[in-house]
């Protein structure tokens, strides 16, 4: 209805928990992509920092609508402005660097040495204003994929290396599972019918032990951080093929009905799995 009130309001009180606004910045440009409210807010207040993230969100949702590894275009550059104006309306925020990760990832051409420069310098903007932003380290290890901008071992040793720097307590102890399961869905992509559903890498590996001691056992329970149902389904998913049934009951419990499709569709049925395991740790967990 082209209504954005509503979306000012939210915003406005979200305040400087970057964490949660980048969060609900993603969800109303999912549908703002496809409707006029923000582009209608920007026009009404066009020095409003909310008003601006939002439409630098929602222009590059829309530039991401064709085909990615294309450079830049009249889709991308509208994009990058955007959020050039609203880093200049709000310094602080590392919300439109967040965003011009994104862009980068998505229209960089393969292996690119000058768009690779560019991803380091917006890194840095962004580790200046919030250090450990946990979906700038995501969409960083995205780019590091390797189907996407990474080479051999980068984003594991990215990843690791994060880790031995991360405050306990914190998120960002799950990358190392991140870029696990990516590995697993690449191996199963490629050699499916040789590598099997049988063999998981998720046994043994220090990794699930170290996100469950450094980041679970140190959380704020009664505070989690936005995107909490994403990254508990990354440790029950790792804790369950760990074998770690009994242990992961804990963190089933605090997903509750919130499954994510991923990682758990990396290895098959993404509900029945969910929900095998779901049921094993509550049966393990028992007294």
């Amino acid at each position: 209805m082209g209504r954005w009130e509503g979306a000012r309001e939210l915003l406005t009180a979200t305040g400087a928990d970057w964490d949660r606004r980048i969060f609900r910045l993603q969800v109303l440009a999912r549908a703002g992509a496809r409707l006029t409210f923000a582009d209608t807010w920007a026009q009404a207040e066009p020095r409003s920092p909310h008003a601006l993230a939002l439409l630098a969100t929602v222009l590059a949702l829309r530039s991401m609508a064709g085909p990615r590894g294309q450079g830049s275009g009249p889709d991308m550059e509208q994009a990058w402005e955007t959020c050039h104006a609203a880093g200049d309306a709000l310094p602080a925020d590392p919300t439109p660097y967040v965003v011009m990760l994104a862009l980068l990832r998505f229209h960089s051409p393969p292996r690119d040495r000058q768009w690779r420069e560019t991803v380091h310098t917006v890194w840095q903007e962004i580790e200046e204003r919030d250090p450990w932003n946990r979906e700038a380290h995501h969409e960083l290890l995205t780019y590091m994929f390797p189907d996407q901008h990474g080479v051999a071992g980068e984003m594991f040793h990215w990843a690791q290396e994060r880790c031995a720097h991360v405050p306990r307590g914190m998120p960002l102890h799950v990358l190392p599972l991140v870029a696990l399961a990516e590995s697993h869905r690449m191996r199963m992509k490629k050699e499916g019918h040789r590598y099997g559903l049988t063999v998981h890498p998720w046994t043994d590996n220090p990794s699930t032990q170290q996100a469950w001691v450094n980041w679970w056992t140190y959380r704020a329970p009664s505070m989690p951080h936005a995107a909490f149902h994403e990254d508990a389904n990354y440790l029950a998913h790792a804790m369950s093929f760990a074998n770690q049934h009994r242990a992961a009951a804990e963190v089933f419990d605090a997903i509750g009905p919130y499954a994510t499709d991923v990682p758990w569709s990396y290895c098959g049925d993404a509900q029945q799995l969910f929900a095998r395991h779901r049921k094993w740790a509550v049966k393990g967990s028992a007294p």
